[in-house]
């Protein structure tokens, strides 16, 4: 897909988006939940994992049309659902295509292209978070099954999910090197969903505490080699950035154009908000931050569409992109003086939403570390 067709494609994007999501979106958001539906729509709009293969439901295209998507809901301010979005099509979906067998492509995919199956991603637990090496779910043999006990923690898509991607223990006493995934399908006995977790923001996200208990999973369940979950994880941490990354900048632009409009209509000391020096040096700012993250984020989409992307330069563009994020929003919320600080403007949830972005995916710090080794090599 060229640069024009990615074009036409985010503009049908954008009124599929309003057309489904806007006109509902606050109610969502003040029920911190949005509809199971939704994912049927969406998928019945082409909408859900485009980069899936024709064979299996998909539209055949490149990451970026996915990562296309993440920038669409995030520049219109659905921060809660892009993030779900990104969870279902930019990793659960792609784990799967790289990593699974026929028949659990042929069982899963297709579904989650239509939304039947909701996608989500279960690595961490109460004490393992950025540290993945710490889990302590584990799945044992038992004849022609694995037998899964655990729980996990702030899982994004957690309450709708039909499908979770569940990373435990195989092989005690060897860390990362006994770790391996698990296709888990949430109708099986012995799968409880915790209550929904109440956060600061991304309302519209549901996030929720899974338990497994004594789970019996069949022996097709296991997704890629036993004892290789770390190292699968550790190939696809590239995309998953990647598209926080979608999600930070892209949120930065929508922001920005927020405040743009509102400094041009808003009067102090009779005359417009925008006359003001500080307005324009501050607005001056964050358009250059926006822009060089954006030509960051835009030359690592390309290297990662030729197999190029390396986990340092993900990493460093992770950080980058969501520190910008913070920073830049705090700074346009500021030129909305009292008014930003009400929920009655979007520009508070954009605030609100942005704070998430520097904890997920792997923190802030942990990528400063990341960074610091591929420099220093150790």
């Amino acid at each position: 897909m060229d640069n024009e067709e990615l074009s036409l494609f985010r503009d049908m994007a954008r009124r599929a988006f309003e057309q489904e999501i806007a006109a509902h979106f606050e109610q969502w958001e003040e029920q911190h939940l949005v509809p199971r539906t939704l994912w049927n729509t969406l998928g019945a709009a082409g909408l859900l994992c485009p980069d899936v293969d024709e064979e299996y439901g998909g539209a055949g295209t490149t990451a970026r049309v996915t990562l296309a998507l993440i920038e669409e809901l995030s520049r219109m301010g659905f921060g809660g659902i892009a993030s779900g979005f990104g969870i279902h099509s930019n990793i659960v979906a792609p784990y799967i295509k790289r990593h699974g067998t026929e028949q659990q492509k042929q069982q899963w995919l297709g579904k989650m292209v239509s939304g039947e199956v909701v996608g989500a991603l279960a690595m961490t637990e109460p004490g393992a978070g950025s540290d993945v090496q710490a889990i302590r779910s584990s799945a044992r043999r038992d004849g022609d099954e694995w037998v899964l006990n655990g729980s996990k923690i702030f899982i994004t898509n957690g309450i709708h999910a039909d499908l979770v991607i569940v990373a435990a223990i195989t092989d005690p006493g060897k860390g990362a090197k006994g770790t391996s995934l698990f296709l888990v399908d949430t109708s099986l006995p012995g799968f409880e969903r915790g209550k929904k977790i109440e956060k600061i923001g991304q309302h519209s996200s549901d996030t929720a505490e899974l338990f497994f208990q004594d789970v019996r999973l069949p022996a097709d369940a296991l997704l890629g080699e036993e004892n290789r979950g770390f190292v699968i994880m550790m190939e696809e941490l590239p995309r998953e950035r990647l598209g926080i990354a979608a999600q930070a900048i892209a949120s930065a632009e929508g922001a920005m154009a927020l405040t743009v409009d509102y400094v041009m209509e808003r009067k102090a000391f009779g005359q417009a908000i925008a006359s003001f020096q500080n307005t324009r040096f501050k607005l001056a700012d964050v358009r250059t931050e926006i822009a060089l993250n954006r030509a960051l984020y835009e030359q690592c989409a390309a290297e990662y569409t030729r197999g190029e992307l390396s986990a340092d330069k993900a990493a460093m563009l992770k950080l980058a992109s969501c520190e910008m994020q913070c920073k830049t929003i705090d700074e346009c919320l500021q030129l909305f003086g009292g008014y930003g600080y009400t929920t009655e403007y979007p520009i508070s949830r954009f605030y609100t939403d942005a704070r998430i972005q520097r904890i997920y995916g792997g923190t802030s710090e942990i990528m400063r570390e990341l960074v610091a080794r591929s420099i220093l090599g150790r």
